[in-house]
Order: structure tokens, then C-alpha cells, then sequence
């Protein structure tokens, strides 16, 4: 009778659920096909244990490269397909890690993660990205969303107007938490960072060895400490070599394309002399340097420009632009390094790492004036 009653079910109802039951019903399906392969399933066909098929599937350095082989060409034909949630609730981990980002679209950022998941491949886990377009509400949605994926961790580089309560709670949660660029110091946190205050000193130097006298500094809000560091940098080297520390000369805003043009437009109408920009940023420099060629000032004969950064276009707008490389690909993995560290240490936590790289001066057309 059910199955008398089960077609007209499926024509009335369109349901796919009836249709294949039918089909069950009538032989045309084999039932046993309609259930999802296991690790057992695997288990069965190549007679080795669960737990041999579980290890392999998670490559446990304990298994043989034969019998991994084995076992993924077995979970292939039986479509087998891991249930990672399940995994992690059993074993506690997720083999994911979170990784949070100011900017995307900055190619230091975008280095930065591209060293991060090359490490964290290699040693088995995944990342889940998140950007926070230096936005607090952002960057706390990014946290949220990765603790509700269970990683097993958190990288980040924070941003502009970060709040360091929604990184205390991670601490507080014992979970691993790496910095990486920016970072909050009263937080003790490992950390891998560039040696801002050196970069700042050294592009500084450059211009005044370029014969540069009155020397602007554009950056930011003094809130990410990067940014305060470049500044003292540039006020050290200026004092090291008897040049006056004007006030005039040392701009704060936020960090763009479009800000580094209007500090340009802004200081030539007030009657600001300089002969050289060092600004925070490279996409801040260049657009100093747009706003340059369209007031007709020569680059680097009037007016010298250094960036930051290392950006990929700065070899290939013209003039090419001087700036400072903070070793991206290196930084990526340095701190994939530490936080693997950390994951293994997970049970007995050391004193957090910071790791300090080596500013690299980058001398490109744009402030090259004694070459020209």
C-alpha cells in the first residue's frame, strides 16, 4: 500500500525525498549506496584499523607514506569526505588559525599572510582570513567569528582603534595569540615586528645625505606605536645631524593615497617650505608625489620623496620610489614559527618572544637627487 501511495506523493509534493525512496523501494537504488562512507568503510577495504585510517587521514608522522597513500586513494573511490567539526570536537583541535588584517589591499599585508599559510601548510593547518579595514567593530567581529570556528588560535596585526579588551579575553581564554607589524605592548604578547624606530632614523639619513635640509613627516595618530616609533626615528636623525626639529614639518592624519595629496596642497598654499617627504606609508607617498607633478615640482630635484613599506608599485610608477622593505615574506614566517612554537609549548607557556626584524633602506629615483 505504502508504495502504491508513495507516487502520487512525488508528483503531488515534487519532493525529492519521496522520488528517491521510491526508487529505493523498486530496487533502483541500492540502499546500501545511499549511506555516507566512514572511516570504518576504509577500515574494511584495506583491512587495517580505525584508528591506523584516522591517523593517516590527519598525516600522523607515525604512519608509513604507503599506507597514507593507500588510504587516501581508498577515502577517494569510496568518496569519502572528512568531517573536520567532528574531528575537532574530538581531538580538541581544528588545525585552523585565525589571521586578522588591517588592509587587504596593501601588498605588505597581503606578503605578510602569503609567508604565514606557506609555514602553516607545510605543518598541516589552515588559515581563516579575516580584514578588519581598520575598524574596531570589524576587528571584534573577526574574533568572534574565529572563536565560534574553534581555531585553534589567533594572528593578528591590530588596527588604528583597536580596543586591547577583545585580545585580553582571548589571553584569558589560554589561547595561542601571535602579533604581527602592530602590536599592543602592554598586552606581553609574542610578537614579530619591524625595527620602526631604525626605519624611520635610516629614511631620514638617506635625504639629508641626499643634501635635503627641510625635511616633512607626514604620519598618523600617534595610537599604533609603529607609527609613533618612525617619528621619533625621523626627530633623532634630524637632531644627529644639527638640523632644527620644526613643528610645521610633522603632519598627523590618517594614512592614504588621498591624504598625502592633500597634505601636499595644503602646506604649499600655507607657504610651508621643504625639500624632501618622508612619508609613514608608501601609498601616502605616492600620492604626495601625484600631487607634486601636478603642481609641475620636479621629483627628486625640488622635492625628494621617501616611503615605507615596499609596496609592489613603488619600482614602477616614475619616478621610482625610494622606501623602507620590512622583509614581508620573512616576517610571514617568523611568525608562523612562533606560533607554532607556542601551539607545541600549548601545556607549559613560556615569556612570549619578540622577534625584531632589520629594516632594509630601498634607494630608488625619488630620492636619489646626487645621482641624477
Amino acid at each position: 500500500m505504502l508504495s502504491g501511495l508513495l507516487p502520487t506523493l512525488a508528483l503531488r509534493y515534487n519532493n525529492l525525498f519521496f522520488k528517491v525512496l521510491i526508487l529505493a523501494l523498486s530496487g533502483k537504488i541500492n540502499s546500501e549506496k545511499l549511506k555516507k562512507p566512514t572511516i570504518l568503510d576504509i577500515a574494511k577495504e584495506l583491512n587495517i584499523t580505525f584508528s591506523t585510517v584516522a591517523r593517516a587521514l590527519n598525516d600522523h608522522p607515525a604512519i608509513s607514506a604507503s599506507t597514507k597513500k593507500a588510504v587516501r586513494e581508498t577515502a577517494d573511490r569510496l568518496n569519502y569526505r572528512q568531517n573536520k567539526i567532528a574531528s575537532s570536537l574530538r581531538s580538541g583541535r581544528s588545525n585552523i588559525i585565525g589571521v586578522i588584517v588591517p588592509n587587504l589591499h596593501v601588498s605588505f599585508f597581503s606578503s605578510v599572510v602569503s609567508g604565514i599559510e606557506r609555514v602553516m601548510n607545510n605543518n598541516g593547518y589552515n588559515i581563516l582570513l579575516y580584514q578588519s579595514n581598520e575598524s574596531k567593530k570589524h576587528e571584534s567581529k573577526g574574533i568572534e567569528t574565529f572563536l565560534q570556528s574553534r581555531v585553534d588560535g589567533i594572528i593578528s596585526s591590530v588596527t588604528t582603534e583597536t580596543d586591547s579588551n577583545i585580545y585580553q579575553e582571548i589571553k584569558s581564554r589560554n589561547m595561542p595569540l601571535i602579533f604581527f607589524d602592530r602590536e599592543l605592548s602592554e598586552l606581553n604578547v609574542s610578537s614579530v615586528t619591524i625595527d620602526d624606530y631604525k626605519g624611520g632614523f635610516i629614511a631620514t639619513e638617506h635625504l639629508i645625505k641626499q643634501g635635503y635640509k627641510n625635511i616633512l613627516h607626514i604620519t598618523a595618530h600617534q595610537e599604533i606605536a609603529i607609527f609613533k616609533e618612525r617619528l621619533r626615528g625621523y626627530i633623532d636623525a634630524l637632531k644627529h645631524y644639527n638640523l632644527p626639529v620644526k613643528e610645521e614639518l610633522i603632519i598627523k592624519g590618517n594614512f592614504s593615497l588621498e591624504f598625502g595629496k592633500e597634505v601636499v596642497r595644503q602646506t604649499r598654499l600655507q607657504g610651508i617650505n621643504y625639500d624632501a617627504i618622508f612619508a609613514l606609508e608608501d601609498y601616502t607617498a605616492m600620492g604626495a608625489m601625484q600631487a607634486l607633478k601636478e603642481l609641475r615640482i620636479k621629483v627628486p630635484e625640488e622635492i625628494g620623496i621617501i616611503g615605507f613599506a615596499n609596496e609592489a608599485f613603488g619600482s614602477l610608477v616614475s619616478p621610482a620610489l625610494s622606501t623602507i622593505d620590512q622583509q614581508t615574506a620573512k616576517m610571514g614566517e617568523e611568525t608562523a614559527r612562533l606560533f607554532l612554537n607556542q601551539l607545541k609549548n600549548e601545556s607549559q607557556p613560556g615569556d612570549p618572544e619578540k622577534l625584531v626584524l632589520e629594516p632594509i633602506l630601498i634607494i630608488r629615483e625619488s630620492s636619489n637627487r646626487i645621482n641624477t
